[in-house]
């Protein structure tokens, strides 16, 4: 019999942007509950946090690990089914590690980890384990960059030879003041890891290419930026890409962008046409043919393909956005682990969310970033 999934959340607390976000996707198509949570390092806030949201108190934890010692010792209908990570990168590996180790499922933030040798552990623990791992790249949730995705791989487009990914931002464009959380932890090598742009935005931009495109990125020419004066990190990058079927690439991040909001957007040009898709358009796949008219496909239409369908929730002329795409994932991740508790196969439909493998491919995509952009030579392999 399908259960309702058992959700114990690790940071999101007061003051965090990304927790809320967490929580309302999650929640949003009846398949999950918030049962538990860990929501700040500090004991206060995360107890004051818990009753902001509800939580029993008996259940609301000051750390991880007692959360996560606790849970698994309550009984199996009781306990948490999976945790969810968001906090800052330097506070993921471990609890994702602990978590596995004690039979729970995890839903991480991207990048998955601080190091490529961490991901690698973790994916290492997730195989021993047999346990299912969602990173939470969101872009990949929206219908029509599954829509995309469809064309691409049905063969419509005919061999892939550009792919052109933007990330521009314009929230870092200035130093951001000290109470400014969000901005702190970002700029901070100890929290972030070794970039910053790249790491936060970059990572998503590779992503999107990689699923819409199905190739893989061999080669980088990098090209990282400070441009805030004193800021550690990197805030500004330009890359040259090259992908297995050898075709080629360009993929700008940046936080600097004065006037940008969250303005991801990729073309994907094969032999017969392209598509183009814009984030802060999201239910609009612009479609251009080389010998016929250019087409315009829309989300919740009747003409869609079934996956995108499948990732839809409200009829033609009703927008969907960010939350929406969000939702799909954990939607997809919670379908998947209620088809292995009652013994069934998850189909493809539920399958299809970002796992440990693109959490390692992520890490991959910094370390190799960042080793092409302090470089002298103007291709680097893509090493993992």
């Amino acid at each position: 019999m399908r259960e309702k999934i058992r959700m114990g959340l690790i940071g999101g607390g007061k003051g965090a942007f990304i927790g809320a976000v967490h929580r309302m996707a999650a929640s949003l198509d009846g398949l999950i509950e918030i049962c538990c949570g860990a929501l700040s390092s500090n004991p206060e806030t995360a107890i004051s946090s818990g009753k902001d949201i509800f939580l029993p108190e008996n259940r609301t934890y000051t750390s991880y690990t007692e959360m996560i010692t606790a849970e698994s010792k309550l009984p199996v209908s009781e306990r948490m089914h999976f945790v969810s990570i968001v906090t800052p990168n330097n506070v993921h590996f471990e609890p994702a590690m602990m978590a596995l180790d004690h039979g729970f499922h995890v839903v991480i933030d991207k990048p998955i980890t601080l190091t490529l040798d961490e991901a690698k552990a973790l994916a290492q623990k997730a195989e021993e384990t047999g346990l299912t791992v969602c990173l939470t790249h969101t872009y990949s949730g929206y219908p029509m960059v599954k829509q995309a995705k469809y064309l691409v791989a049905k063969g419509d487009l005919g061999k892939i030879r550009k792919v052109v990914v933007e990330y521009p931002q314009g929230w870092l464009s200035q130093p951001a003041p000290n109470e400014n959380k969000q901005a702190a932890w970002r700029a901070d090598p100890s929290k972030s890891g070794i970039s910053g742009c790249m790491a936060d935005v970059g990572t998503h931009a590779a992503h999107l290419a990689e699923y819409i495109s199905g190739l893989k990125i061999t080669k980088i020419c990098a090209d990282l930026n400070i441009v805030v004066e004193d800021r550690l990190l990197d805030d500004d990058g330009n890359l040259l890409l090259k992908f297995d079927n050898g075709a080629n690439g360009l993929l700008m991040a940046s936080q600097i962008a004065a006037g940008e909001e969250n303005a991801i957007k990729i073309y994907v040009y094969g032999e017969k046409g392209g598509l183009e898709w814009h984030q802060m358009e999201p239910n609009t796949l612009t479609v251009k043919w080389l010998d016929q008219p250019m087409q315009v496909y829309r989300t919740g239409t009747s003409y869609m393909s079934d996956i995108a369908k499948a990732n839809t929730r409200t009829p033609s002329g009703h927008p969907e956005g960010y939350l929406e795409a969000f939702a799909n994932l954990y939607k997809n991740f919670a379908l998947t682990l209620n088809a292995n508790l009652t013994g069934e196969k998850p189909t493809e439909a539920m399958l299809d969310f970002p796992t440990v493998v693109e959490g390692v491919r992520g890490m991959a995509f910094i370390e190799n970033v960042v080793a092409s952009s302090k470089s002298d030579q103007k291709w680097y392999d893509f090493k993992i």
